[in-house]
């Protein structure tokens, strides 16, 4: 199939060819058509799918067809997009601007952390799409800025994520105020009880469309791990970042602490980093990503706030820095590599105390991940072997029962604490 056959407008065909796809994905040839037709739709699938330009072509052919004002104070919103994060939010407004460049419509993006002046202004230019975070939409409806009352399409993106981070009850309060006759189409990688059951009060006679990611985990990334000491991984990442072919790299922390501090010994090794997270204003993430995107820093550093729905093309890399304590987050992380049936490497860093964390993950993804030891410089000491029971450690000759001693003592505690926190043994 090519997007030809799909019958969208000419204008949005110009589009597609100009970004070089000619042929639509799986989720998109089958959702599309049922769009088109006025549907409800619910779809299982996966980021890396295609799936936001699944729902954002037939809204854009649709529109573009309708023949609607364009004078500003005629304008009026027809089309809502509820994501979770404002990362995905600004790249679903994206997607739908490239692909409407040449139909004349008007979109704003909505989303909390950055003042809300220039998005009241855009609402009042007149938009006839808004993708939005639940929390600042409702917040706008709230003060009079927002109307829906001409929303005839509702979009709800990645609506188990929104179950995760607490969005269902302000989800209930939109999808309340949205007219009763409209198009809705509801996407979620999983479908939980709690997701179906939100899916049935919304949802009216559904299409059904199930897809997977045209390559599995397993085929399409290259899984390895190192069995590494804390205090190692900063130099192993730094001679892997400069040894292994790395084009475009995104490297996983989990704190926003760490991401700083692995971005800054990069950055002053040489190598450009930038660090995001959920500490870092809207503006100056906004400004790493679009650097990162354009290989200029060739490496970023990430707390979970970027593992899921950031559409990133031609990351080679992801490397697991710190090991998740959640397996499926392992999964969303490495996705970040290997998309839309191209080839990635997942490297993980796993130290003494993440080793039942690695083997969560490896039950999640059902293999056992390879474990590399070309770089036995950093390779992680093996524990000490336990003493045989009732055997008492004899004290070294040198080191008297006494203040020396005692000092040692909380030397070594110091240092297995400090490990176990990321910090430099004295």
């Amino acid at each position: 199939m090519k997007f030809e056959d799909l019958l969208l407008a000419p204008s949005l065909l110009r589009s597609i060819a100009a970004e070089g796809y000619a042929t639509p994905t799986p989720i998109q040839a089958q959702a599309i058509p049922h769009i088109l037709a006025g549907c409800d739709l619910l779809g299982c699938a996966q980021t890396g799918t295609g799936k936001t330009a699944a729902f954002a072509l037939p809204i854009l052919h649709r529109l573009s067809q309708a023949n609607l004002p364009t004078h500003k104070h005629s304008r009026k919103t027809r089309v809502l997009v509820l994501s979770p994060t404002r990362e995905l939010a600004s790249q679903i407004g994206e997607s739908f601007q490239t692909y409407g460049r040449h139909t004349g419509l008007r979109l704003t993006v909505i989303f909390g952390g950055v003042g809300q002046q220039p998005q009241v202004k855009a609402l009042r230019a007149g938009v006839e799409i808004i993708v939005a975070t639940p929390g600042r939409l409702l917040d706008l409806m709230n003060q009079g800025h927002v109307d829906l009352s001409a929303v005839d399409t509702f979009v709800l993106d990645e609506a188990d994520r929104m179950l995760d981070m607490g969005f269902i009850h302000d989800i209930r309060q939109v999808v309340a105020r949205l007219p009763r006759r409209r198009q809705t189409l509801f996407f979620s990688a999983t479908m939980p009880p709690d997701i179906r059951q939100l899916a049935d009060t919304i949802l009216n006679d559904p299409v059904k469309v199930q897809v997977t990611a045209e390559s599995s985990t397993v085929d399409s990334i290259a899984q390895s791990v190192y069995f590494v000491d804390q205090r190692h991984k900063p130099a192993l990442l730094q001679h892997l970042l400069r040894s292994d072919g790395m084009g475009r790299a995104l490297v996983f922390t989990r704190t926003k602490h760490g991401a700083d501090k692995v971005a800054r010994h990069l950055e002053k090794a040489g190598i450009r980093a930038e660090a995001i997270h959920g500490n870092k204003s809207q503006a100056a993430r906004q400004r790493s990503l679009e650097k990162f995107r354009s290989s200029s820093p060739p490496v970023l550093v990430a707390t979970d706030v970027a593992a899921r729905g950031l559409d990133i093309d031609r990351v080679s890399h992801v490397i697991n820095f710190d090991l998740p304590n959640v397996p499926e987050t392992y999964v969303h992380r490495i996705g970040r590599t290997g998309r839309a049936g191209a080839t990635g490497v997942a490297i993980s860093f796993c130290g003494g105390p993440e080793r039942a964390d690695l083997k969560m993950v490896e039950r999640l993804i059902r293999m056992s991940i390879p474990v590399r030891t070309d770089h036995p410089q950093y390779a992680a000491t093996s524990p000490p072997a336990s003493a045989p029971a009732g055997q008492r450690h004899p004290r070294p000759n040198n080191t008297p029962q006494g203040a020396g001693g005692a000092n040692n003592r909380k030397k070594q505690r110091w240092n297995r604490k400090a490990r176990s926190f990321g910090r430099s043994p004295r």
